[in-house]
């Protein structure tokens, strides 16, 4: 399977909302769990913010958005959303999705393979 493709950035006002996709190109995901992540302006690490099973549709978060970004499925199999509510400025990013194998649960902090190659993300940027 090729990488995930992220997709609905845009630019939105502080206290704003705005939803992102993330596709798989295959009819499913080909791993048990999908997690978004993110570059912010200014800080050279990539941020893991949520998770989800793709069959139980469990979910985790990073402190820095719990309570305001929400992961779901997609009624196709193969689509997996975030829903981002008061929108902050420092959330202004690039935001990226991966397939994780999830060995020891699907839990923010996890990271794909190593040979995953990741997708272009998709901006979002939130104006103060």
């Amino acid at each position: 399977q090729g990488p995930l493709v992220e997709s609905g950035g845009g630019s939105v006002q502080a206290g704003g909302s705005l939803r992102i996709s993330c596709t798989a190109s295959g009819s499913t995901f080909s791993t048990n769990c999908v997690g978004w992540y993110r570059d912010q302006i200014d800080d050279n690490a990539r941020e893991a913010i949520a998770t989800i099973g793709i069959e139980d549709g469990g979910t985790h978060y990073a402190e820095s958005v719990k309570g305001r970004f929400t992961v779901s499925r997609g009624s196709a199999k193969n689509m997996v959303y975030l829903q981002m509510t008061g929108l902050k400025f420092e959330d202004t990013a690039v935001y990226y999705c991966a397939p994780l194998e999830a060995l020891y649960g699907c839990l923010v902090g996890s990271w794909p393979r190593n040979s995953y190659k990741w997708g272009q993300g998709t901006q979002v940027t939130v104006s103060s």
